[in-house]
């Protein structure tokens, strides 16, 4: 099993090559959206270099919880419900969503996952 530091470099080659972005624009703290850049688009070459690189796979859902963001059980008024955050909470336990839920609206969302959120994710599939 690799080390956090491990994974965090090979996650960080991972964005800097999908995002054209310089390894120092790469912290733990950068957003993967506001700060890297990244789109939708983006997002598929990511988890296509992160399977190859860690050899895992990765299902669409884990990652984009589409499904609940998209969701009128889950969404009142462009934010997130507390059930909503309750199910958010359950699929990406690896995410740090404290931010997110002091003001839960659905477009804040994309711009919430960090680097360091990636990189928790990458080791709760890689252990």
């Amino acid at each position: 099993m690799p080390t956090s530091e491990e994974v965090f470099e090979k996650v960080q080659a991972a964005l800097v090559d999908a995002l054209g972005v310089e390894d120092d624009e790469v912290t733990p703290e950068a957003t993967m959206v506001g700060d890297l850049g990244a789109e939708s688009i983006d997002f598929l070459d990511i988890v296509f270099k992160l399977e190859k690189s860690f050899g895992i796979e990765i299902p669409r859902e884990e990652l984009f919880p589409d499904d609940i963001l998209t969701n009128a059980e889950y969404v009142a008024d462009g934010k997130v419900t507390d059930g909503g955050l309750a199910a958010l909470k359950e699929r990406l336990p690896w995410a740090d969503l404290s931010k997110f839920e002091g003001n839960p609206r659905v477009q804040d969302f994309g711009n919430l996952l960090t680097v360091q959120d990636l990189c928790k994710y990458v080791e709760t599939k890689v252990s």
